[in-house]
């Protein structure tokens, strides 16, 4: 009995050190992929800064008075009537990043749409600035105070940048819905353009391109839910799908086949124009005002929207510059 007390004593620690042994070597393994994962990712992040160009141009600037059957934009100063004033924040793809002509731009189309469909003159100020976040938001808005009364709509276009910066999903959706709130405290009437599907990017090479798509529909998702519980109208450019820009990319992007052209930046527009009709009471010939649909949660079944450590590796890294692609149904 002693020698069978003392083989199972030494059988014991011989038992534990193989399991101590098999999960040091499983760590070991873990830590070799999560090093591996993050150096891919970050190697793919270079590469799409060195494809993609910065953005360096000054986008056209048309603020002023719009009036009903078209005809050139009349300056706005005091004195100068007007029946609605329309206020455009966000980041480049609000102030139209790579239109080359003023009535390409987004807030010039929505401003000449809204006075069409209204019979009124809209006046249009931009606050947007290109590369913001929703961190910038806040200073958007004061700028406006500074400026003058607030004004009658707002509508916003953020969130790329908060991917590929990276911030952190719920406080980016914070702070857009507090921005929300700040001009819905003040009787405007707002429409939100989330953030859009990083998949139709192909200068961002896979798995990154996964990746961010990922975190990108997943702020979409937060966003819409942060404006409607601030009192705005989220529209969804991420559900809506990109299939236009996977048929006809050579039509809706510019030639860096990053920033949106002309044509991209239309559907933009018509996306946004009958949210903001409604919201407003005014009626949009032909073109239905809908819900905004709920975000989808991306490709679940994929493997990396499975692995949430893809994602943490994401946010600390240094990020690309931030696609501003907008999609159409």
């Amino acid at each position: 009995m002693r020698t069978g007390t003392k083989l199972a004593g030494v059988g014991i620690p011989r038992r534990r050190s193989t399991v101590a042994l098999a999960a040091a070597a499983t760590v070991a393994s873990t830590g070799t992929v999560y090093v591996g994962a993050r150096n891919l990712l970050t190697g793919q992040a270079d590469q799409a800064r060195r494809t993609i160009p910065k953005s360096w141009d000054i986008p056209p600037r048309a603020d002023g008075v719009y009036s009903p059957g078209g005809g050139p934009v009349e300056r706005w100063h005091r004195g100068v009537p007007f029946d609605l004033h329309l206020m455009i924040f966000g980041d480049s793809t609000a102030t139209g990043y790579g239109c080359v002509d003023a009535d390409e731009v987004p807030g010039v189309l929505l401003a000449r749409g809204l006075a069409e469909e209204s019979g009124r003159r809209i006046r249009l100020s931009t606050k947007a600035i290109v590369g913001a976040t929703s961190k910038g938001l806040s200073g958007q808005i004061d700028a406006m105070y500074v400026a003058g009364p607030p004004p009658d709509a707002a509508v916003i276009m953020i969130g790329a940048n908060d991917i590929t910066k990276p911030n952190g999903i719920g406080p980016s959706a914070r702070r857009l819905g507090q921005a929300v709130r700040r001009l819905r405290g003040s009787e405007a009437v707002v429409v939100v353009g989330t953030c859009p599907d990083f998949g139709v990017i192909t200068a961002i090479p896979q798995p990154l391109r996964w990746v961010t798509r990922n975190r990108g529909l997943r702020l979409a998702r937060a966003q819409a839910a942060a404006v409607r519980a601030a009192g705005g109208v989220p529209v969804p450019f991420s559900d809506l799908l990109a299939p236009e820009f996977y048929k006809k990319p050579e039509l809706l992007f510019s030639p860096d086949m990053f920033h949106p052209s002309a044509a991209g930046y239309e559907l933009a527009a018509k996306q946004l124009l009958p949210a903001l009709c409604n919201a407003l009471g005014e009626f949009v010939t032909g073109v239905p005002a809908e819900a905004a649909l709920e975000s989808r949660t991306g490709d679940d079944g994929s493997l990396f929207s499975r692995l949430g450590s893809l994602s943490r590796l994401w946010r600390r890294s240094t990020g690309v510059p931030a696609p501003i692609v907008v999609t159409a149904s």
